[in-house]
């Protein structure tokens, strides 16, 4: 099978466990204002590969893989081409390669389960605590992430949930309640990661010649993420 790749990053270290090879795939059907990789949100454009091809230039980096390291698929989002990434992930595990999904959980459908029977560790972002946020901000209802981390505990896969902290949209006691609640109601949550929203995609935004929506939030503090991590 094949599929369309918007970039490869050789050694990550900020997506997933250990030093990961990170895929980001072409094609995400959200429209979220703080999205960092506007280059990969159209179908159209990446680079075709097959999923063989995929996890042969990942088994070249095994080495560095560690215990905890392997293969990430990230986006765009990974869900819309589940069944390439399926293909990927047998590929890689065929190969004794730890595969992890970095996704924020908006679609389910059989690829998608088939998908999730040979994923190891997933990313999920929990993005706002509300459904209006959700609408206005992401495009699709809070209930989709939920769903799919209902899944996930079915499946006791091992999950991080993650949020970007926006200023004034959730940086409060409401959204941090919210995150550590869903922790406490589902086992397979290993952890919560809070990462600070940044700008340094504007330039992105710029070549391609499209607005940045969230061009006027500002960047939270180190203090400001140390006071939410506490709640």
């Amino acid at each position: 099978m094949k599929g369309y790749v918007s970039s490869i990053q050789s050694m990550g270290t900020l997506d997933g466990p250990g030093v990961r090879f990170v895929a980001f795939l072409q094609g995400c059907n959200l429209n979220c204002g703080c999205c960092h990789n506007p280059e990969t949100k159209a179908f159209s454009g990446g680079t075709e590969y097959s999923a063989k091809e995929i996890a042969e230039k990942c088994e070249k980096y095994k080495s560095y893989f560690g215990k905890t390291g392997g293969i990430t698929l990230s986006g765009g989002e990974p869900l819309v081409q589940a069944g390439f990434s399926k293909e990927i992930f047998k590929e890689c595990k065929n190969r004794g390669i730890h595969t992890c999904l970095d996704t924020s959980g908006s679609i389910l459908n059989n690829d998608v389960f088939t998908l999730l029977n040979v994923t190891d560790y997933v990313l999920l972002d929990i993005k706002y605590h509300t459904e209006e946020l959700y609408k206005q901000y992401v495009g699709c209802s809070l209930s989709a992430p939920l769903e799919f981390l209902k899944v996930l505990n079915e499946k006791s896969i091992p999950t991080v949930l993650r949020q970007v902290i926006i200023p004034t949209l959730n940086d409060n006691k409401e959204s941090m309640a919210f995150l550590k609640g869903l922790k406490e109601q589902y086992a397979c949550v290993q952890k919560i990661e809070l990462l600070p929203f940044k700008k340094i995609c504007q330039t992105k935004y710029d070549n391609l010649g499209i607005p940045f929506p969230f061009k006027d939030f500002e960047t939270p503090s180190p203090n400001k993420i140390k006071e939410l991590e506490q709640m």
